[in-house]
């Protein structure tokens, strides 16, 4: 049982617990020793001193209290509420619900701890947990609606659509009369009800169920969006004409509108007497409005020969003429067939070459040339020309500088010539120019963050950091860069750690990456406060909308790409440990002699790195935290460049963190399953990497690194020192059967190779298994490796790599710089093949 107090220090704990409320935590431990003083062994006050103790950021204080709570008073659901609490806020969520049940147990009918538990439960996504710690919620506060929708929330997320209506009508039954139409938790609830009727494959009982609610819904456009969609599903077309029309009349740019409506009046797009009928559709809703965009642009998708011409000619001449800087960016997508990328540039560079031509739509002419037409012009052609499907950049770069030479001025034009430096590979010159665009506009935030992530490319990363400190809170701890963190500014986060990567300056480019990776780890924290703050906001199907993105959350292309790297720096850890001491790991490339006299250096730099290093750390321990000037007290970043995430014993486990929400989330993505292959073959986890290379097969079968893994994981298989089990053996030899278990793999190799001789990707890929099937062919692969430059198709990215496979064979340095010397002959603008 708790232990009782005297009347006056029982008055002061309940004024603690309110100064724990209020966050008053001085006077909270002003008035706790107090009462410690006089009963110093008092479990539950005690256990309000860790907590308060806690806010104030002094966790193992208050750990080590809470413990010594527990052991005065175990019978008290106050000190095991406290101690669920302490777990809570170090995101131990299991032991949280451990210490939370505990507390139930002692005082069943604690709506605090139930609510508690139940936020948690939802949390890990313990739904049956969740349902019953909601039911008791209801069954204790019933009158309350917010419970009722909790509870048919969990069912919903547990999948369980009948009792989650059920929940939701037995509540409305319970009513006396209707909420006023007024009430948005009612509508919100009402509409939530119907999505739950829909999502368990009753259409026809839905769209009746909305029909009766959707007079009264506060959010007319959703009600209206669903009641299309199930007509459609129903296959009532001529009502479900109606509703999209009804929709397209409150907003006729909406693409999801017509397309709704295209397949309510049974239009396909690949038959001829259907694409008159859509034609005269959109020209009817284009002639409602001069302003309305999407009824023109849109049938330039099915439109095709002459009518395509006349209706591609009227869309340019009309946008071109306004001026509109985002005409090519709207229509490139058109670029995906060859024959209306052609029809395109014959007519822009037609428009450029008519001088009479005054730019209106009827292409009347009178002497006059438009000025804002022809510059409109020449900006398409020199973005049509930097486009990778109509790519000259020879061209590009002439359009642009004609009209950098109209208008030097002009922030856009001067940053498309700096994308055109980018796409010839000289980074340095387009970081210049997007420099000067920038300067052109200094209060233009897109354009300072496009100049630094220019610099980034450039591998300028302490410039790139002084142009995002132009916008940046730099009174804040760790300067521009903290700020940046603070912002969750990825994109920068990405660029940097990429640029440090290419530097070969693994512990930053760890860092950045590793970053990412910790702010996917606060969004899904950050949805706990959602739990709760949603029900009592009455927004439950925007709620149920986060949860489910929560749970794609780390499919995000961010995640994935940091990961993907992350991991690489990791695999190359665990093949050369000597990576994790940048000194050591450089002082190898280097000549014996040359190397006894660095390494005479480098042992003084670290005597005086060791001394600096400890008196830092007396520093840091007289001043554990740090104030910004703004006031806000941060922690100090310990680790700033990262060496200490590249000092990893385990670097194959500390990858596991990116691999394994990729692998789950992102099983499509082909580099992904490449490096999950890499991780588990030198873990051993033979079935996991197996595992991988199928599910990389299933994605890409022709995938070049794929074919490259292939064959290294037979060659792993016929030379293991002890066989493996023979359940494992018999499942690897069931699902592993390509390149079989017999099969000549030089003979299959060389297939691979003749199956993709114009691919300069492939034939890297074959090379590379040539050098590991037979290091004597060296010299071969390495002239081979040199003829994929004449390629047509290849890319300055692939010529890249198959530099990096010269590095990884150790070729001699004169054949690294013919290699090099021929790139850059054939890419004079490439900067990154210059020494």
């Amino acid at each position: 049982m708790p232990q009782p107090l005297p009347s006056k220090e029982q008055t002061l704990f309940r004024s603690l617990v309110k100064y724990y409320e209020g966050k008053q935590y001085k006077k909270g431990l002003k008035a706790a020793d107090q009462i410690l003083r006089k009963h110093a062994n008092h479990g539950d006050t005690q256990a309000m001193k860790a907590l308060i103790l806690n806010s104030l950021g002094q966790g193992d204080e208050a750990f080590t209290l809470c413990k010594l709570a527990l052991k005065n008073d175990m019978k008290s659901h106050i000190t095991w509420h406290v101690y669920g609490l302490l777990w809570r806020s170090v995101k131990n969520y299991e032991e949280a619900i451990k210490a939370y049940k505990c507390a139930l147990r002692i005082e069943p009918s604690s709506n605090n701890i139930l609510r508690d538990l139940a936020l948690l439960q939802c949390q890990i996504r313990d739904y049956e947990g969740y349902i019953e710690s909601r039911r008791k919620m209801m069954q204790e506060r019933p009158s309350i609606r917010q419970n009722w929708t909790a509870l048919a929330v969990a069912f919903h997320l547990a999948g369980n659509y009948t009792e989650a209506e059920n929940i939701l009508k037995t509540y409305e039954e319970t009513l006396k009369q209707t909420p006023p139409k007024s009430d948005l938790e009612h509508s919100e609830a009402t509409l939530y009800k119907n999505t739950i009727i829909a999502e368990s494959g009753d259409t026809e009982r839905a769209l009746k169920h909305l029909d009766q609610v959707v007079r009264n819904s506060l959010d007319r456009t959703s009600a209206l969006e669903l009641r299309a969609q199930y007509l459609l599903k129903l296959g009532r077309s001529e009502e479900a004409e109606k509703a999209y029309r009804t929709l397209l009349d409150r907003n006729n740019e909406y693409r999801a509108y017509y397309d709704g409506l295209e397949q309510a009046l049974g239009l396909s797009r690949t038959e001829d007497a259907d694409i008159e009928k859509l034609k005269d559709l959109y020209e009817s809703y284009a002639k409602k409005s001069e302003r309305n965009d999407a009824p023109r642009r849109i049938p330039l998708e099915f439109l095709k020969g002459d009518d395509f011409k006349t209706a591609v000619d009227q869309y340019l001449r009309r946008m071109l003429n306004k001026g509109v800087p985002s005409t090519f960016p709207n229509i490139k997508s058109l670029y995906r067939d060859a024959a209306k990328k052609a029809v395109i540039e014959e007519l822009v560079l037609g428009y450029a070459a008519d001088k009479k031509t005054n730019g209106s739509a009827e292409g009347e002419t009178n002497g006059d040339t438009s000025s804002r037409f022809e510059e409109s012009v020449l900006y398409f052609l020199a973005q049509h020309y930097n486009f990778v499907r109509s790519r000259d950049l020879n061209k590009a770069t002439e359009y642009i500088d004609r009209l950098i030479e109209r208008e030097p001025k002009s922030v856009d034009y001067h940053q498309t010539k700096a994308r055109i430096y980018k796409h010839a590979g000289d980074v340095q010159k387009a970081a210049d120019m997007i420099e000067h665009a920038r300067q052109l506009d200094e209060r233009d935030r897109y354009i300072n963050t496009k100049c630094a992530k220019y610099q980034l490319r450039n591998n300028e990363n302490e410039k790139a950091l002084a142009t995002m400190s132009k916008f940046t809170r730099n009174e804040t701890v760790g300067g521009p860069l903290g700020d940046l963190h603070d912002m969750q500014c990825m994109w920068y986060l990405l660029e940097d750690g990429e640029a440090y990567l290419r530097q070969q300056d693994f512990g930053h480019a760890l860092k950045r990456f590793t970053s990412i990776a910790d702010i996917f780890d606060v969004w899904h924290e950050d949805q706990f406060d959602f739990h709760g703050f949603s029900l009592r906001k009455g927004q439950i199907r925007a709620y149920i909308d986060m949860v489910r993105w929560e749970d794609q959350l780390r499919s995000h292309p961010f995640f994935t790409r940091a990961a993907i790297q992350a991991i690489e720096i990791y695999l190359r850890l665990a093949d050369d440990p000597r990576m994790s001491n940048p000194g050591q790991y450089d002082l190898a490339k280097l000549d014996p002699a040359e190397r006894k006299k660095a390494e005479k250096k480098a042992k003084k730099d670290k005597e005086k790195a060791e001394k600096a290093e400890a008196e830092k750390k007396a520093a840091a321990a007289a001043k554990a935290t740090a104030k910004a000037d703004d006031g806000e007290t941060k922690k100090e970043d310990t680790d700033p460049t990262g060496e200490k995430l590249l000092q990893t014993k385990e670097p194959l486990e500390a990858a596991l963190r990116f691999l394994r929400p990729m692998l789950e989330l992102s099983p499509q993505n082909v580099e992904a399953q490449n490096v999950g292959f890499e991780v588990y073959l030198r873990r051993k986890k033979y079935l996991l990497a197996l595992k991988c290379l199928q599910a990389a097969r299933e994605v890409d079968p022709e995938d070049p690194t794929l074919h490259e893994q292939s064959v290294r994981f037979r060659q792993t298989l016929s030379k293991l020192s002890e066989p493996l089990p023979s359940q494992i053996s018999q499942v690897i030899k069931e699902t592993f059967t390509t390149p079989a278990a017999d099969a000549d793999l030089k003979a299959y190799n060389d297939s691979f190779l003749q199956k993709h001789s114009k691919s300069a990707s492939h034939l890297q890929a074959a090379y590379n298994v040539r050098h590991l099937l037979d290091n004597g062919s060296k010299s071969q692969n390495e002239q081979d490796l040199s003829k994929t430059l004449d390629l047509p198709e290849t890319t300055i990215q692939q010529a890249l790599a198959g530099f990096g496979l010269l590095q990884e064979w150790k070729s001699e340095q004169k054949i690294k710089d013919d290699y090099r010397a021929k790139a850059a002959g054939r890419w004079s603008g490439a900067n990154v093949f210059q020494k």
